[in-house]
């Protein structure tokens, strides 16, 4: 299933586009409404796949029910779901944190694995679901300063879903897997198909919502800056990003493609010092810990 690295610089890459892309939408998200963004981000992204699929010459692949039902439900799950709450997450938490909590992924998709398939998990495994857990746990209760209302109700909204991004986003994972191991799909057409099934669950919660309440979205086009940072983010973490996934998770291992792809906290803290954000000793020491524990838990389960 390996093939001389490729797969590992795909997760790699992906998981630093996904670092700069969630700095970006950390800004944006300001402006506008996390399920709004979600969807705009997913239509940006469609259009420059379907682009790329015609430049590539990609057309109409013979793709079998079973891998594409997969693939439909991995995106409305992970994207649609997951990725609404991942931005809602960081309009609470920032970046950094809620990427640290993407970092329970991989152990909930074991513990999932275990309870549903049988999967049997030795020690070693449950000290790197241990590690992570206390990992994520030690930054996330760390104090920092901040000039705005950050209370312990938006704390505890944050974490809530940062949660819910992290399980959905291992459901996701799992469920992608599946479709690859089912039938053949280029991850070109994967990336697609995940987040078109995204987009068409976003667009159905839009509508329910605005029978509930009218109200109008289209006041932050009026910002170049929101536009072009927007295009930005969703060309790095949504085009390139899913796409690099997808292709991490077709080349490689489960296992090595979850750990690498959630070692985005390790980019986003130079992008923070960068920024002019303080970083800590104890967050660094963090996401060490964190991502030790999900090497521990696939590499010695």
């Amino acid at each position: 299933m390996l093939t001389d690295g490729k797969g590992e610089l795909a997760a790699l890459a992906a998981a630093g586009l996904w670092a700069v892309a969630s700095v970006v939408y950390g800004v944006v998200g300001q402006r506008i409404p996390p399920l709004q963004l979600n969807l705009i981000k997913g239509i940006i992204a469609i259009a420059l796949l379907l682009v790329t699929i015609l430049l590539s010459g990609e057309l109409l692949p013979n793709i079998a029910l079973k891998p594409l039902c997969l693939l439909f439900l991995s995106g409305a799950v992970g994207i649609g779901l997951g990725d609404t709450a991942f931005l809602a997450a960081i309009n609470y938490l920032g970046a950094r944190r809620v990427l640290l909590i993407g970092t329970l992924a991989p152990p909930t998709t074991a513990i999932a694995a275990m309870i549903l398939l049988g999967e049997q998990l030795n020690m070693i495994a449950w000290c790197g679901i241990l590690l992570t857990i206390l990992g994520v746990a030690w930054v996330v209760t760390e104090r920092v300063p901040s000039t705005s209302d950050y209370s312990t109700t938006h704390l505890w909204q944050g974490i809530g879903f940062g949660l819910l991004a992290a399980i959905t986003n291992a459901a996701g994972t799992v469920i992608s897997r599946l479709a690859f191991a089912s039938g053949t799909v280029a991850p070109l057409w994967a990336a697609l198909l995940r987040l078109s099934a995204g987009v068409l669950i976003i667009l159905i919660s839009i509508w329910f919502s605005r029978l509930r309440q009218k109200t109008s979205y289209y006041f932050y086009w009026q910002s170049w800056q929101v536009i072009l940072a927007t295009c930005l983010a969703a060309f790095c973490g949504t085009y390139l990003g899913i796409w690099l996934q997808q292709t991490a998770i077709k080349l490689t291992s489960a296992g090595i493609a979850s750990t690498l792809l959630q070692t985005s906290p390790l980019f986003v803290i130079p992008i923070a010092v960068f920024m002019g954000e303080k970083v800590s000793w104890r967050a660094i020491a963090s996401v060490i810990i964190a991502i030790a524990g999900i090497g521990l838990l696939f590499y010695f389960k």
